[in-house]
């Protein structure tokens, strides 16, 4: 009887929602709302404004008591660790570390882009080569004038 009287105490008799919730502390998490029961045929990824995750981790920052940030959490719908990693983001550059980062490939470049880039490249290239034959071509005049055999040179008579 003594053991009836202690359960009805803590509440754990009859439906098991006479009381307390046990161990747990009560977070004000309201069940009223049922949960959709439809799953969509493919989950979406959730994203976070810079402007969410910052007013989170300020609210997050203003919690005092203890379990105000799970309570925070649990009405959010929201994981410790992406608090974590919000805030070393917002340690490593507040709002640059915060932005959306688009997932998957990158933007293709238009075709003018490409072409571009490709005929820079060779210029650059050519550029290089014509470079290395004038270096060569001075060489060989030179060791040309020490054989005694000079190369006649347009360039020189010209100026």
């Amino acid at each position: 009887m003594l053991e009836v009287a202690e359960k009805e105490r803590r509440g754990k008799v009859g439906d098991g929602a006479v009381g307390t919730e046990g161990a747990r502390r009560a977070t004000g998490v309201s069940t009223a709302a049922a949960p959709e029961p439809e799953v969509p045929e493919k989950a979406q990824r959730r994203r976070y404004s810079a402007e969410y995750k910052l007013g989170i981790l300020e609210a997050a920052d203003a919690c005092k008591e203890p379990g105000e940030i799970g309570a925070l959490l649990r009405r959010e719908g929201l994981y410790s660790s992406l608090l974590s990693t919000w805030r070393e983001q917002r340690w490593s550059g507040a709002l640059r570390g915060l932005s959306a980062r688009k997932r998957g490939r990158k933007l293709q470049r238009s075709p003018e882009a490409k072409r571009i880039e490709q005929l820079e490249n060779e210029l650059k290239r050519l550029r290089e080569e014509l470079r290395q034959a004038h270096l060569i071509i001075d060489v060989q005049k030179k060791v040309a004038r020490l054989l005694g055999n000079p190369i006649e040179d347009d360039d020189e008579g010209a100026s």
